[in-house]
């Protein structure tokens, strides 16, 4: 049986069995999506893009929607689902891959991303770029914007080029390392990845408390066609409610590190 024949006979079978929650979101393209619903009544999307060679030889494209994970769940999700798709080569995977994130979204065991604090440094990162680890997995270059105060809270974007989610990890775990960004308020981040060899990509995003801020800045990313980067906006609260205004500064600070990156500039001339 041909690869198109048993796509059109998956979707078929997830139609009916998930009803209403599966959703066609380009026929032409083989684009979907479905709602996966769980007992925690919190919103989790899987986004899922059909390749012409699924299911003999790779894998369906997708994006997961799940802000109130964060990021070293989604990590275990995303590893759950490679393994899925490994012992199943060549087989339709969808349906294993939405239950297992639907057990998932019971599991509150997610081992959590260890802080190794060294600096103690309390002053605010200069812009430059922060050097390398010098350990076996070198840490993407991470540039620093400037620091935007308004009424005693501090805005710091900080951005990185990004080329898999283990380079997002190695960013965050960087950044969590100076002491002064670790106890900053908010760590907001968002993030764009996509390897068009592997026809993968990825997103993500993560408020850290900071209500609808990580989508504002994915939001961002989608606006200036940014991809393969990774922008973080660090927030520290001065005592003085700033509003609706502070999804703004936010949003400047995270361009305006995305400038300083070149990452801008870059995309711009790639798309001449």
């Amino acid at each position: 049986m041909d690869n198109l024949t048993q796509q059109i006979d998956e979707i078929e079978a997830l139609c009916a069995i998930y009803g209403d929650d599966w959703h066609v979101e380009n026929e032409e393209h083989r684009s979907y999506s479905i709602d996966i619903v769980n007992d925690n009544d919190k919103p989790i999307k899987l986004y899922l893009k059909l390749p012409d060679d699924y299911p003999s030889s790779s894998p369906p494209s997708y994006e997961l929607f799940a802000p109130h994970w964060n990021f070293i769940k989604k990590q275990h999700i995303y590893q759950l689902l490679d393994e899925i798709y490994l012992s199943l080569a060549g087989e339709n995977v969808i349906y294993q891959w939405v239950e297992k994130i639907r057990e998932e979204s019971t599991n509150n065991d997610t081992p959590k991303m260890e802080k190794n604090i060294e600096n103690n440094d309390d002053t605010l990162v200069e812009l430059k770029n922060t050097e390398k680890n010098n350990n076996d997995e070198k840490c993407p270059d991470i540039y620093h914007g400037e620091v935007i105060v308004v009424k005693k809270s501090s805005f710091q974007g900080h951005a990185a080029r990004v080329n898999s989610p283990d380079d997002v990890k190695l960013v965050l775990k960087n950044l969590l390392e100076n002491k002064k960004i670790e106890n900053a308020t908010h760590n907001t981040y968002a993030y764009r990845i996509t390897n068009e060899e592997k026809k993968i990509s990825f997103q993500d995003c993560d408020d850290d408390g900071e209500n609808q801020a990580g989508g504002r800045l994915l939001h961002l990313l989608h606006n200036v066609h940014v991809t393969n980067v990774i922008v973080i906006v660090s927030r520290w609260y001065g005592g003085i409610k700033l509003g609706p205004d502070r999804f703004r500064h936010i949003n400047n600070s995270a361009r305006q590190v995305l400038e300083v990156a070149n990452f801008l500039s870059k995309n711009k001339d790639s798309k001449k």
